[in-house]
């Protein structure tokens, strides 16, 4: 069954206009009634109207107020979970490990839960028939980019993933049509990662972004948008650890998507660069 659907408000509830934010502090607050409720139950029960039902669920990016009941019911039907914690000053390391382990798992089952796996079955089939894919991000999501290029480098699948913007741009400027860039932004509001797309995108190359799920300048540019739960990581949060762990987790599942698909193929590229590990530990 589809989740997401109360993660999906909270993340968005920040952005939305008076009267869907009204009704989505209603849905965070009353999920059982609404999962069984009708558009007009609802409108009536926060005080708004059926038309900002219709624009609310336009605005999470489903496609209509079923779609939102599913995933809340969805929701409903998971195991208890206890949120995402912060640590506290001279906490015990054995706590924090406790609270880390479990805010890195929470993330990864928010980004799961709220994804929409035909659009992600897009990502993989048009990775797997780039020319080579170009992956951009700054600070902890430039980490990510690298990481997937290194994934793809091992299955034999051209690949970059360079820090210096001036480069990455001098790249898309003579890249080939058949390329893709892959931009990596948590916020999707990262300037230099913006110029990038927006430069990829005037030359004709096709754009496939991941970040946060919400309205945000590099999703809207793409033509495959991909997204990772909003986490509550405050005020840790710039060390961006279960926002990074559930980037990598979206990069894992492409690559594994793409492995799937070329088996027998990938085992061989695999095989050949651990052997050339090995022979390079014990020549």
């Amino acid at each position: 069954m589809a989740n997401g659907g109360l993660s999906i408000i909270q993340a968005m509830k920040h952005k939305l206009p008076p009267s869907e934010r009204k009704l989505a502090d209603y849905i965070l607050q009353h999920p059982h009634e609404t999962a069984d409720a009708t558009v007009h139950d609802v409108s009536a029960s926060a005080g708004t109207s059926g038309a900002a039902v219709i624009r609310l669920c336009k605005s999470l990016g489903l496609k209509g107020f079923q779609e939102l009941k599913m995933r809340i019911a969805g929701d409903l039907a998971k195991p208890s979970e206890q949120g995402y914690r912060d640590i506290q000053p001279n906490e015990p390391l054995s706590s924090i490990s406790e609270k880390a382990a479990g805010n890195a798992i929470q993330a990864i089952q928010d980004t799961a839960g709220i994804t929409d796996y035909k659009v992600l079955k897009q990502a993989v089939s048009a990775l797997s028939q780039a020319r080579a894919v170009h992956f951009i991000g700054a600070g902890a999501s430039g980490i990510v980019a690298r990481d997937a290029q290194q994934k793809w480098l091992r299955v034999n699948k051209q690949a970059t993933a360079f820090s210096d913007t001036h480069l990455v741009a001098s790249l898309i400027a003579n890249a080939d049509k058949q390329d893709i860039v892959f931009a990596v932004s948590f916020s999707g509001e990262t300037q230099e990662i913006i110029d990038l797309v927006l430069l990829a995108k005037k030359k004709g190359i096709q754009i496939i972004s991941l970040t946060a799920f919400s309205q945000n300048a590099i999703s809207s540019l793409a033509d495959i948008s991909l997204y990772t739960a909003h986490s509550n990581e405050a005020p840790f949060r710039s060390a961006a650890t279960s926002s990074r762990l559930a980037q990598l987790f979206m990069i894992d599942i492409l690559f594994l998507g793409m492995a799937s698909e070329e088996y027998e193929e990938t085992i061989g590229y695999i095989d050949n660069t651990r052997e050339a590990i090995r022979l390079m530990r014990h020549p």
